[in-house]
């Protein structure tokens, strides 16, 4: 439980002036480049259920919904911050009858006693698992919250390997500066969870590995 607290507040001491001043997402669309195609790729299919875990200021949620309209939304995230930014946001696309937030670490996450919901035709992570400690374990959990037919979509920093080395060094210094790891075993990782539950994985590498996209599916 301490772990968590202190994640969760170091996370809300990190985004909180970024979050109040309005410039979070403002800069984040420079470099967080594979956001809008990992949605372009969710297709939930029609009356779906859609999670998002570490929801941040909501931006993605706010799109998905726009993107599928027959969809049905869920948000969660460990900073009280950026949850305030994400009600904020649903309000001011009335969006509050169809997604839904609360406040849950991702690495005890329980969607059932959170929202009354067993499972989801769609999970999606958002540049979060370089930032929770726990990754494996919650990309495993969330795995396995996916309904028959499921898919978890997993966007975030890549390797970077055909990146000039100055940039890829740069760009891994100015990461650590916001606790932001990388995770280059994520596609070996997305096949061995995939593969646990009977499933397949799909993996993409987007501007000379700068982004990353993996996508576990259940049968």
């Amino acid at each position: 439980m301490g772990e968590t607290l202190d994640h969760g507040a170091l996370m809300d001491r990190v985004y909180r002036w970024q979050r109040r001043f309005g410039f979070y997402d403002s800069t984040r669309k420079y470099y967080l480049l594979a956001r809008d195609p990992m949605i372009a790729g969710l297709q939930p299919p029609r009356d779906a259920t859609v999670l998002e875990i570490g929801c941040g200021t909501g931006r993605n949620l706010v799109e998905a919904a726009r993107k599928y309209p027959g969809a049905r939304f869920h948000g969660v995230d460990i900073s009280r911050e950026m949850l305030s930014a994400a009600s904020a946001a649903v309000a001011r696309n009335s969006l509050v009858g169809r997604v839904r937030l609360a406040w849950a670490d991702a690495a005890g996450f329980d969607p059932a006693r959170t929202f009354g919901h067993e499972s989801y035709d769609r999970i999606f992570i958002s540049y979060a698992v370089s930032m929770i400690p726990q990754w494996r374990a919650v990309t495993c959990d969330a795995a396995r919250h996916l309904a028959p037919g499921g898919e978890l979509h997993i966007a975030d920093f890549g390797d970077m390997a055909d990146l000039p080395a100055w940039s890829k060094t740069a760009m891994y210094k100015w990461l650590h500066w916001y606790h932001v790891t990388p995770r280059r075993d994520l596609f070996e990782a997305a096949t061995e969870i995939a593969s646990e539950l009977g499933g397949t994985s799909d993996h993409q590498r987007l501007h000379r590995g700068f982004s990353w996209i993996a996508v576990i599916k259940r049968p």
